[in-house]
């Protein structure tokens, strides 16, 4: 391995921060050190946090200038798709304006900047995608992705992009990703209906938490896609957690997506060929079997 770096992660307190930073102390030597806009940290142990509101400018060249991290790993973002149509300025200035602080605070070290993406910068209508298929966003999170995307690949900075989707997995003072919600509401006996023409690659947020140490570790840089090995409907994901956790299947109810009249679009087919990663990373990524199986376990149940 190379020598130690050291890393800046922000986003901490979210479910990838903490996952990542979990991997970074238990398998590397790297000096990591963590932000979110909290005061407190909820997974340091061991490693330096400090708040910071990643959209004040000042904020993020002094964090940068004081720590000089040879490393940023952004996992901070804007992710809900319906509130980005609403409130359209501050999820510009979180997913895209944030990132060109970081861009610019990044020269004063030379800093590489690892940034988390997603697959609704594609519109869904083919699937199959690679890290070079054409993006064309149908909703205003994807585009402000596709913009940070943008600014990274222009600055002439060494840059990473994962992009991945439909994140699970656990930690601490979360709100709930799917599968908890899923979890949370079938544990109680409550019906829930999910859409049954949305397709994707569920990720475990274990898979793309090592996908960022190996990043670091062999120095990647360029677009990855990172997600987990199986493509099916959201409504077949709830039908394999109730099996996986021992609930009653027939309280899930299907549903279109037309049925539920969200604000944003969203992408009907997303699926990544993973090949890249899978040789440049050894990515070994999970079944939603294989995923579920391990978040029960985590989850102590």
């Amino acid at each position: 391995m190379n020598k130690p770096k050291k890393i800046l992660i922000t986003g901490a307190n979210g479910l990838l921060g903490q996952k990542t930073t979990e991997l970074f102390r238990h398998e590397t030597q790297h000096e990591v050190i963590l932000t979110d806009l909290h005061d407190n940290a909820y997974e340091s142990r061991g490693f330096d946090y400090f708040p910071m509101d990643i959209t004040k400018k000042e904020e993020v060249k002094d964090a940068v200038k004081k720590y000089l991290p040879d490393i940023i790993i952004n996992t901070a973002a804007y992710t809900n798709v319906d509130g980005c149509e609403t409130d359209r300025e501050l999820s510009w200035k979180v997913n895209v304006d944030a990132v060109k602080h970081f861009i610019i605070a990044s020269r004063v070290n030379s800093s590489k900047i690892i940034h988390i993406s997603t697959d609704y910068i594609f519109d869904g209508k083919s699937g199959n995608y690679s890290e070079t298929s054409k993006p064309n966003p149908l909703s205003y999170y994807g585009k402000s992705k596709l913009a940070a995307e943008n600014a990274l690949v222009t600055s002439g900075i060494d840059f990473a992009i994962i992009r991945t989707m439909i994140i699970y997995g656990t930690g601490k003072n979360l709100r709930p990703n799917f599968a908890i919600w899923l979890i949370n509401m079938l544990s109680e006996k409550n019906t829930v209906t999910i859409v049954d023409d949305q397709f994707g690659m569920p990720t475990m947020v274990d898979d793309l938490g090592w996908a960022l140490v190996k990043m670091v570790d062999l120095n990647k840089s360029g677009i990855y896609n990172v997600c987990g090995s199986e493509y099916l409907s959201r409504y077949e994901f709830a039908v394999k957690l109730a099996e996986i956790f021992g609930f009653n299947e027939n309280l899930i109810k299907p549903i279109k997506t037309t049925d539920l009249n969200q604000a944003a679009s969203r992408p009907m087919n997303s699926s990544f060929i993973l090949l890249k990663a899978k040789t440049d990373l050894d990515l070994k990524p999970l079944n939603v079997t294989e995923g579920l199986s391990l978040l029960k376990v985590q989850l102590g149940l």
